[in-house]
């Protein structure tokens, strides 16, 4: 039998790190975590060592397309798949960064959603039967997208949107938001709240493809939140402590093998979420 493996992205400080730690203790298999550097990443995988915690460790910039098809060949070869994968790694501008609003848009975007979608295209077809895919989401999403215009609430919560009209939809933000206009446009203030819309929409997308074209694999995709956690970008005040955060996260990833929900949803604190 194949032996199953984990990839986390963004898995050597955070959240990302909390999880790696969790399925080191919880998951039957190899364990990955990723990170755009090298070294940092080598760094922490000697301190889970230094825990009695056995992760491995493979570079990944989901920013950087060559990076994120090279890992995917990776494990194609090594593992001839993956039966967990989270979609951990993002990015945030503070509130009082001064950069201005279309360049923090169009970095916002880029990471949480372009390059999370460039992980999905590159790893879904790698997932094995059982698998579990997780996509780290945020509530500022949901709440974001109340303060957006009802003609874009309704939408982003249809049951037919399209993952090509999902994709329209977050250039047009991108494009009204280098022209100023965005508000005009119904979007809410928030790159990273409407980051947030777009992949989680993105995520039910997708379940319901998978639910359609591999209907007997049994695998789950969830898009979920995981709370205000004490990191280096949400901040020291956070009331939630990086293993907190990662509870949810890695419920999912560890969904019993009979399990059929929750699959296309948005989840917080181990709850379906209504969108």
């Amino acid at each position: 039998m194949a032996t199953r493996v984990a990839v986390v992205t963004g898995g050597n400080k955070g959240i990302g790190l909390a999880i790696v730690r969790a399925l080191c203790k919880l998951f039957q298999g190899d364990v990955f975590l990723t990170a755009r550097d090298q070294g940092r990443g080598q760094e922490t995988m000697k301190s889970l060592a230094s825990e009695g915690l056995a992760a491995q460790f493979h570079q990944l910039d989901i920013d950087d397309l060559k990076s994120i098809t090279t890992a995917a060949a990776f494990f194609k070869e090594t593992y001839g798949g993956v039966d967990v994968l989270i979609n951990n790694a993002g990015i945030a501008f503070k509130v009082a960064d001064p950069t201005p609003f279309a360049t923090q848009a169009e970095a916002t975007l880029r990471t949480n959603f372009f390059s999370t979608r460039e992980m999905l295209i590159n790893f879904l077809p790698l997932v094995r039967p059982g698998g579990r895919v997780v996509n780290l989401c945020s509530l500022l999403g949901q709440r974001v997208l109340n303060q957006c215009s009802p003609a874009l609430q309704q939408r982003f919560r249809s049951d037919d949107i399209t993952e090509e009209e999902v994709l329209e939809l977050m250039h047009r933000f991108l494009d009204e938001a280098k022209r100023g206009e965005h508000q005009q446009g119904g979007w809410a203030e928030s790159a990273y709240g409407v980051s947030h819309i777009g992949l989680t929409t993105l995520s039910m997308i997708l379940a319901r493809r998978l639910s359609k074209e591999r209907p007997n694999d049994g695998i789950l995709l969830n898009a979920c939140c995981p709370g205000w956690v004490r990191t280096d970008m949400a901040g020291p005040k956070a009331p939630k402590s990086p293993d907190e955060g990662a509870v949810t996260p890695v419920y999912l990833a560890l969904l019993p093998p009979d399990a059929t929900e929750p699959h296309g949803k948005f989840v917080s604190e181990k709850e379906v979420q209504q969108w």
